[in-house]
């Protein structure tokens, strides 16, 4: 069971770069694969990516393949997004999420969240 924090967000122009952390708490930290989602006002909240409980691996929705980099430092009990060439589509509150990892690393779902972050990117 681990607890997050997210902090980074902001207003950014269309083009922009931002990166939004995630600060996790709990000895067992390494144990839960990570995911980023995200909900637009009006919308349902909507997976972003999934990173595995090492960081070697990562999942991400096609929309964001290329634009957005998912990593992790077990040590300092971290998780980031960096997010590059932000649309305006990219608006949204951005929610870290964290699931027990099983065997393969990945976790069969989320259980527990961050309060959020907003990202609002302007033309």
């Amino acid at each position: 069971q681990v607890q997050m924090v997210e902090s980074g967000g902001g207003l950014v122009e269309a083009g922009g770069s931002l990166r939004l952390s995630c600060a996790a708490s709990g000895r067992t930290f390494s144990r839960y694969a990570m995911g980023w989602f995200r909900q637009a006002p009006g919308k349902e909240r909507e997976f972003v990516v999934q990173i595995s409980w090492s960081g070697a691996s990562t999942n991400y929705l096609d929309s964001v393949k290329g634009r957005f980099t998912a990593f992790r430092d077990n040590a300092k009990n971290m998780v980031y997004l960096q997010m590059n060439s932000l649309k305006p589509e990219d608006t949204a509150v951005y929610y870290c999420a964290a699931g027990l990892a099983s065997g393969t690393g990945w976790a069969p779902r989320f259980d527990y969240w961050g309060q959020g972050t907003q990202v609002t990117v302007a033309e």
